[in-house]
């Protein structure tokens, strides 16, 4: 496979589920393992859409569960590519409660995972990079590289002299002159 360029909305997946009895806990609210395998589903096909392959989950880097989710909500997933590395990528997925009724969607949790493609053998593989097109899309990129070395760094892969990003976030504004 060549090496391309994609855009990040070309990843773009959006899932859409309502809350049924089954898939709360006892006030009556989504399960945080339930939202977290929704979120991973949906960020998989987000990674699959952008390097046209298998992937596999790397990591669940962040999740936060802000607000809960109640039986009968209405749960919109959206997620895409954040940023693309040699054979990983990160997946910022945003979750959203719809409410039809009053016609309002109110953003409830997000998470950002970690995919890998793999071949038939399952060992990594060469991805497309990924060009970010809106503000949003441009911040998420930038972060995901700060995320990326402070990843490698916490692994005892990176010696935190060899970051970037981060090294310039704890630098003295002097310095940097």
């Amino acid at each position: 496979m060549g090496k391309k360029v994609k855009k990040a909305s070309e990843s773009l997946t959006i899932m859409t589920n309502i809350v049924l009895p089954n898939e709360t806990n006892s006030l009556r609210n989504l399960f945080g393992g339930e939202l977290l395998a929704r979120m991973d589903r949906c960020a998989s096909i987000s990674a699959s859409r952008h390097c046209e392959r298998r992937v596999v989950t790397a990591s669940v880097n962040h999740v936060s569960f802000n607000h809960p989710i109640p039986e009968g909500g209405i749960v919109v997933l959206e997620s895409k590519v954040s940023r693309a590395f040699s054979t990983s990528m990160e997946i910022y997925v945003d979750v959203w409660l719809d409410d039809p009724i009053n016609q309002t969607k109110t953003r409830t949790n997000e998470g950002i995972y970690t995919f890998v493609a793999v071949d038939e053998f399952n060992r990594p593989i060469p991805i497309p990079e990924m060009i970010p097109e809106t503000e949003e899309e441009k911040l998420r990129y930038a972060a995901a590289f700060r995320r990326k070395e402070l990843s490698l760094i916490l692994s005892g892969r990176m010696k935190p002299l060899e970051s970037v990003e981060l090294r310039k976030l704890f630098q003295d504004p002097q310095e940097q002159k």
